[in-house]
């Protein structure tokens, strides 16, 4: 099998486990004599897949039970409008804290329904750091705080004992690019939503996990398919939902569960981005571009300070197995994604390339 290490920021990596079981599964799923992908949304088979998948990601996040989990379509863009139209409701009011380009265009987004403020920004240092803030900075009658956990483009997150204090306000949270890397409290927040494709499953299917009291007071104005209300009472199923996705979600789910679940990968995902970042850190040639107490452990992003440079790094590492390793077009440079599927191996490669880079070209 001549499989390469895929550093990409998404669609990303799948563990190899993960992808072997959807390969025999899927010409004739459990006996079922089709493929998933084939399957009615209505059939008792697929109910039991998606009931599956629901209850394998709770058990993993510890969800309480006053939360409700959703499978989406529309990708987490989709939540940038989704999340206003249900959520800012009452005084019509929503603070945002801009830490990189999602959380920027989540606030563009809510901004066109209501009265959206802007309560800190790194923007003007590039995103290279989160802002501290405290209780007193948000608007009391907010209807809710939106943060991005974990900002992709830029290799920024908020670790999960530096949340933002909102007292009694919903926290809502996009946490496409780190669900299930590291254990965060589901009762900090009102709502959590995420993309797949970056740490759960293949594109196709966003998550949504919001507390119960949240849903059913929707705009007037909100189409029927954005009404949290519609996707709940019908158990994500309101439409055909993205089938395949979800079932790819669910052996996601299953595979870090028989890996000892998220404290597991987690200490795993720290030891690889450690590593990666002590290289990094020790190095003459490459450098970190943002401050290290707010270091992503999902998204590491790196210089050499040469464009040409890091140009031919990005050439090369490519002829050496390791793909997708340029960074985002709006920064350059380089950005090694470690989601949960990479493996230690993934990241012993890229350090041993970069080592033999450096000594090439330092």
């Amino acid at each position: 099998m001549n499989r390469v290490f895929n550093f990409s920021a998404g669609p990303s990596a799948l563990p190899v486990e993960v992808l072997q079981t959807a390969a025999e599964e899927m010409l004739n799923y459990k006996d079922a004599g089709m493929s998933v992908m084939e399957m009615s949304h209505r059939s008792a088979a697929y109910e039991d897949i998606q009931e599956e998948a629901k209850t394998d990601l709770k058990d993993l996040m510890a969800i309480p039970d006053n939360y409700e989990i959703l499978f989406l379509q529309g990708g987490a863009s989709t939540q940038f409008a989704m999340v206003p139209l249900n959520l800012m409701t009452g005084s019509g009011k929503a603070d945002f804290l801009l830490t990189g380009s999602w959380a920027k265009k989540a606030y563009q987004e809510a901004a066109r329904y209501g009265d959206a403020k802007v309560v800190v920004s790194s923007e003007e240092d590039t995103f290279s750091y989160i802002p501290k803030t405290s209780e007193a900075d948000f608007r009391k009658d907010a209807d809710y705080v939106h943060i991005c956990v974990n900002n992709t483009i830029y290799g920024t997150r908020f670790k999960p004992n530096q949340l933002p204090t909102v007292s009694n306000i919903p926290l809502v949270a996009d946490m496409s690019s780190n669900i299930l890397s590291e254990a965060y409290d589901v009762s900090k927040f009102g709502l959590i939503y995420a993309g797949a494709q970056k740490n759960m499953g293949p594109s196709g299917v966003c998550v949504v996990i919001i507390r119960k009291d949240l849903i059913g007071t929707a705009m007037d104005i909100t189409p029927t398919m954005l009404n949290y209300k519609t996707q709940a009472d019908a158990d994500s199923k309101f439409n055909t939902p993205p089938c395949y996705s979800i079932y790819m979600c669910g052996l996601v789910y299953k595979w870090l569960k028989k890996l000892g679940g998220i404290d597991a990968i987690e200490s795993i995902n720290k030891e690889k981005a450690n590593k990666l970042y002590d290289f990094i850190d020790n190095s003459k040639l490459y450098k970190g571009t943002v401050a290290v107490e707010d270091r992503s452990l999902m998204n590491v992003p790196f210089i050499t300070g040469n464009k040409e440079l890091d140009a031919l790094f990005v050439k090369e590492s490519k002829k050496a197995g390791l793909e997708n390793l340029k960074g985002h077009r709006s920064v350059g440079g380089m950005r090694a994604s470690i989601y949960n599927a990479m493996p230690m191996a993934g990241v012993d490669a890229l350090i041993d390339f970069m080592k033999k880079f450096e000594k090439t070209n330092g």
